[in-house]
């Protein structure tokens, strides 16, 4: 609509509700009428004043809108989008949801959905085949219940060698981290058996 190329002007403040119950309040910085699309520099999710979060809004999804503030007519054009590293960033987080839902998917242990996770973020050639998990096109893989002892491959080849170093430290990690969640428990257990003096 006309009217709604003339409040989305660059510049000005906007709040807005979706479906969704999402908040946002923001200076446009892109509109784009065609596709219904509002983008809005909002204040940081983090806290942190010098940064900002770039909202992208499409319009069918918003029931409720109020334009808080004109903004001036004279505004410094907006900074230019690296749209290469945009791109790589959408890629690499759909990439990763991609491996979650696979390892989520896959009807195995925790241990198991853990372990193809970790081995995920640092090799592209991971997969499932029915409970192992085979690493490097079945150069190396790991059955159940996915420790040391059960990676299995050539133990001459250097992929081995990796797999089972990068498997040794995801396993001490768990542990470590498990440790740590049984000795708060514990100090908070004999924190409230105390007798009170």
């Amino acid at each position: 609509m006309a009217t709604e190329v003339e409040v989305f002007t660059i510049g000005s403040t906007v709040w807005c509700k979706t479906f969704s119950n999402h908040e946002y309040a923001g200076e446009v910085t892109g509109y784009h009428p065609e596709i219904r699309t509002l983008v809005l520099r909002c204040p940081s999710s983090n806290g942190d004043p010098k940064l900002k979060n770039v909202v992208f809004i499409n319009l069918t999804s918003v029931i409720k809108l109020r334009v808080k503030n004109d903004g001036n007519k004279h505004h410094d054009p907006p900074a230019n989008v690296n749209l290469h590293r945009l791109s790589s960033r959408i890629r690499n987080q759909v990439e990763q949801k991609r491996r979650t839902l696979q390892a989520i998917s896959a009807n195995v242990s925790v241990e198991g959905q853990s372990l193809f996770l970790a081995l995920s973020k640092i090799i592209q050639d991971v997969k499932w085949r029915n409970s192992d998990i085979v690493i490097y096109n079945q150069e190396v893989y790991i059955s159940p219940p996915y420790q040391l002892e059960n990676v299995h491959g050539n133990t001459n080849n250097k992929t081995y060698d990796y797999i089972v170093k990068v498997v040794e430290k995801h396993i001490q990690g768990r542990a470590m981290s498990s440790n740590a969640v049984v000795n708060t428990e514990n100090s908070q257990l004999q924190s409230n058996t105390r007798p009170s003096q």
